[in-house]
């Protein structure tokens, strides 16, 4: 019979035997979760999102405690529009670590996704708090002050980005962006132009840039800017369509024609294309025609005001009154502030013999855009 002292060696030498066993195991499955959250990693820069999700998953469920395997799984869902999810993700990184910026940054960027651009300020302000000399928190609360109409805040905070880091040319291209949208043409080419000097490779400043000329009414510097984006990104249905408006406004509408095909046939999606093209071909004289891309384009958005408006000058150009006042009304219902939609419906009115509604409607529309004043009534 084995002593006592013999018995307590036996059962502690099995006690140290389970515990590697169980140490084996769990630095296995902490090997394992680096392993799949490797995969995911590379599966997320290739763009494989739905691969990147699946790695992501494994890796959470080896190591529930891994906060970035939470953040890049984030990352994947907000890449498929799946903010939610994505939000759910970062709120999770963020409780198991929440001293690192970039889960407050990142979700700040899901909820600016949703439009919920109060929250995803608030997450700004915090990475912000956490890390002051992070120009992309600045960057990206500029973006979300821009989505909700605060221009000069927004402008404050790409200067404070470009102040951190001067090669920038994300932080330019957005400061030009709120320039343009404020008129100051001059000042947005500038902040473009710097954007290009940083990264020449970027497609997009280079389609802003010609956006900013076509407001100035520049319209040959603007057909080369949209000629150069194309060139650095043939596939981008939106640099065809603002070259096409250029050629419109050029009055070379057989050439924005065909570039509105090409953004349709690349985006059949986007209401905008479809609108632009049915004002060439109105322009063009193709009443017809373009009443079809109208149509089209508000069954893709029903409360697309422009459309309304733009079909209703078809209608009008076809003298079928009914029907136009009928669209500038719906248009007006949308946008009360759309000045044309007053002019024009004014116009039929005056056609009609009702001048105190025409009047009105002529008098609203120089309220609200003093340029119709210029207009013939």
């Amino acid at each position: 019979m084995k002593s006592k002292k013999a018995q307590r060696i036996v059962v502690i030498a099995g006690l140290i035997f389970w515990a590697s066993m169980g140490m084996t195991v769990w630095l296995h499955a902490e090997e394992s979760a680096k392993s799949y959250a490797a995969q995911g990693n590379d599966y997320l820069i290739k763009g494989q999102l739905d691969e990147a999700i699946t790695a992501f998953s494994k890796a959470i469920e080896l190591n529930p405690k891994d906060s970035e395997s939470y953040n890049n799984r984030g990352k994947a869902y907000r890449g498929k529009g799946q903010y939610d999810l994505a939000i759910k993700d970062y709120s999770k990184a963020i409780e198991l670590n929440p001293a690192d910026a970039s889960y407050y940054n990142n979700r700040g960027g899901a909820y600016r996704g949703k439009g919920q651009y109060d929250l995803a300020i608030k997450d700004y302000d915090k990475a912000i708090e956490l890390s002051p000399t992070d120009a992309m928190s600045y960057n990206n609360r500029g973006l979300a002050y821009s989505d909700s109409g605060q221009s000069d805040s927004a402008i404050k905070d790409f200067d404070k980005a470009i102040e951190l880091n001067p090669k920038f040319a994300g932080a330019f291209n957005n400061r030009g962006m709120v320039y343009r949208a404020k008129g100051q043409y001059d000042t947005a080419i500038r902040d473009f132009d710097k954007a290009i000097e940083i990264n020449p490779g970027d497609a997009a400043s280079y389609n802003n840039r010609g956006g900013a000329y076509r407001s100035k009414g520049q319209y040959d510097p603007a057909i080369n800017d949209f000629d150069k984006a194309i060139e650095l990104n043939p596939r981008d249905a939106v640099s065809y369509n603002n070259r096409g408006s250029a050629y419109r406004a050029k009055g070379s509408y057989h050439l924005a024609i065909k570039d509105f095909d090409r953004a349709i046939e690349l985006n059949p999606a986007d209401a905008a294309s479809y609108n632009n093209r049915g004002l060439a071909l109105s322009d063009n004289g193709q009443h017809d025609l373009a009443i079809n891309d109208f149509d089209k384009a508000i069954s893709l958005n029903p409360n697309y005001a422009a459309a309304y408006n733009n079909r209703g000058s078809a209608y009008l150009a076809k003298y079928r009154y009914e029907l136009a006042i009928k669209d500038f009304d719906k248009a007006i219902e949308l946008n009360p502030k759309l000045a044309a939609a007053f002019y024009n419906r004014g116009r039929i009115y005056q056609k009609q013999g009702n001048l105190t509604q025409s009047e009105a409607d002529y008098k609203r529309a120089v309220e609200l855009n003093p340029e119709f004043s210029k207009m013939p009534y």
